[in-house]
């Protein structure tokens, strides 16, 4: 849940014709006692979204100068501020890209703004994927590929238009590219709402919670990425060699906190722009509690949580979700954290 007083928000990206409207008209119209308030962002100059959206009490935001990225990202933060300063008592905020942004810098907007980061909370990236269409996609799109990574739950949309046999395909793939977060399969955008909002799937004291969908699935198991501990050979990670790939490294010896903090700092400064997505959970030598942490690109934050329970097996994972990732690079550098005997 979010702290006294912030607001949680929830970013809702997927590509072009990917059901986003129709998920967000299903959160607008739906008996659920929770006012939210929308900001939708559109790809030119004259936006149509707003008029796509079913009429409702919520506040609606249109910014229709671009794409919610970099370039245009104090807009967003502006908009917030405005919406923030009219204190009408929101429940939650919903930003919905355009099919073409890279959800990166729309995440980041809610730690880099000091005033953001105070009143509101980062509670999901969710990305909403086309069955019909999201193989050709991750083929020709990298907006696609970086949405799929960014997420921190997939719905899995219009699943009625494939056959199971492609389904199973599309989520090895999307596994492949993400193996963090779970897939909420969907027929016209129809999931329960109590699953995909309020997750808290940026809060630090809830990766225990996802625990589940933090590793890849074990071998022999559906959308299974080979990591450290797995004995097949490199290069049968994945069935297709997409851009933005997911590695998952596991150590069995406890670590150094300080060089853990080093190695995961220079990382991010250096290799930030690549790293799209990162958590971990480290078991830290001479201390009961696990160290957690995550990464957005070049933003790190990580703190001690919950002590080891006396029946649970110690050891650390990580897994990165990026460009251009060097699995050999990391885990030279993982295993540099180890702390001495």
């Amino acid at each position: 849940m979010p702290g006294a007083n912030r607001i949680p928000v929830t970013v809702l990206t997927g590509y072009l014709g990917a059901g986003k409207t129709t998920l967000l008209n299903r959160i607008l119209s739906q008996q659920h006692g929770r006012r939210y308030a929308v900001i939708v962002n559109e790809f030119g100059e004259i936006g149509i979204d707003a008029e796509l959206i079913l009429n409702s009490d919520e506040e609606l935001f249109e910014m229709n100068n671009g794409c919610i990225c970099c370039t245009v990202r104090g807009d967003l933060i502006r908009t917030l501020h405005s919406l923030l300063a009219k204190d009408k008592g929101f429940d939650a905020i919903v930003v919905e890209t355009t099919g073409l942004a890279d959800p990166g810098p729309v995440a980041q907007t809610f730690f880099v703004d000091g005033y953001l980061r105070s009143k509101t909370e980062l509670d999901s990236v969710t990305t909403v994927v086309d069955a019909k269409h999201i193989q050709l996609r991750l083929n020709d799109s990298r907006e696609a590929r970086e949405q799929i990574a960014f997420a921190d739950q997939i719905i899995l949309n219009k699943t009625d238009l494939v056959s199971e046999p492609e389904l199973r395909e599309v989520e090895s793939r999307l596994h492949a590219i993400n193996a963090m977060a779970p897939i909420h399969r969907a027929q016209r955008a129809e999931v329960d709402l109590n699953v995909v909002l309020g997750r808290g799937g940026f809060d630090l004291d809830r990766i225990v919670d996802l625990e589940p969908h933090f590793l890849s699935p074990r071998h022999g198991e559906q959308g299974h990425v080979h990591g450290a501990d797995c004995d097949h050979h490199e290069g049968e990670d994945h069935r297709h060699d997409d851009e933005v790939k997911s590695i998952s490294l596991t150590l069995n010896r406890p670590m150094d906190r300080r060089k853990v903090a080093r190695w995961l700092t220079a990382l991010c400064k250096n290799r930030g722009q690549d790293i799209l997505r990162a958590k971990g959970i480290i078991d830290v030598k001479d201390n009961n509690r696990r160290l957690v942490f995550q990464a957005v690109h070049m933003i790190l934050e990580g703190d001690l949580q919950r002590e080891w329970r006396p029946d649970e097996l110690r050891y650390s994972r990580l897994v990165f979700i990026g460009r251009n990732l060097d699995r050999g690079e990391l885990q030279s550098g993982f295993e540099s954290c180890v702390a001495e005997a």
